[in-house]
């Protein structure tokens, strides 16, 4: 789950992942919300992994506590890799973080 200020502005990042991932025979559910969604979706939908965006990565604390005893890992994705809108790079950040 890939999360920014608004929810659409990685809605890009999502498209470009989900290449990455279909290109590597990977079949992952890949998607994007916004900061404020974060608990509403977090009680539908299995999540494995969370990747800040560069306009929330300021809320990473608060939004680790959040996540307290769910067994979902958090990270930042690196504002290089989402300035050019990599999915390659932030995909194989993601599997990193699941151990894949």
């Amino acid at each position: 789950m890939l999360v920014c200020a608004a929810g659409m502005s990685t809605s890009l990042l999502v498209t470009k992942m989900r290449r990455a991932a279909l290109a590597k025979g990977l079949d992952i559910n890949i998607f994007a919300v916004s900061a404020t969604e974060i608990d509403d979706v977090l009680e539908t939908r299995k999540v494995d992994c969370m990747l800040l965006g560069p306009q929330v990565k300021f809320r990473r604390e608060e939004i680790a506590e959040r996540l307290k005893g769910k067994n979902i890992l958090l990270d930042e994705i690196h504002i290089q890799h989402y300035g050019m809108m990599d999915g390659e790079k932030v995909l194989d950040q993601a599997l990193g973080l699941v151990g894949s």
